[in-house]
């Protein structure tokens, strides 16, 4: 059965930085889509950053310049760098890992930005 499992989530002044990780437990991880959503109380779930097998990356307007995913291969790993965070990052932070048919999601980790 796989399973990911988030880390990293937390409560962080404005302006200040948070790194989430998530590990999977995928056979053949280079060949997974990773991304991380966020859904706040009330919202939908929402897109913040993708990763391609190829290592290309998108993100929304909202935390373009702000946020920075990466991977690691060897590690089965993906990771979220959020700087200069915003009371509106507030949300549960989930992990995502896609290919194919195969769509996993971890259970999520929670992201405070609160004074």
């Amino acid at each position: 059965q796989v399973q990911l499992v988030e880390s990293g989530g937390g409560l962080v002044h404005p302006g200040g930085s948070l790194r989430l990780s998530c590990v999977a437990s995928v056979s053949i991880f280079s060949i997974y889509t990773l991304g991380w959503y966020r859904q706040a109380p009330g919202k939908q779930r929402e897109l913040v950053a993708v990763i391609s097998s190829g290592g290309s990356t998108n993100y929304p307007d909202s935390v373009k310049g702000r946020f920075t995913i990466s991977r690691d291969n060897a590690k089965k790993a993906v990771y979220l760098q959020m700087n200069s965070l915003k009371p509106e990052d507030t949300a549960v932070y989930y992990c995502n890992v896609q290919y194919g048919v195969n769509n996993y999601w971890g259970r999520g980790t929670q992201v405070t930005v609160s004074s």
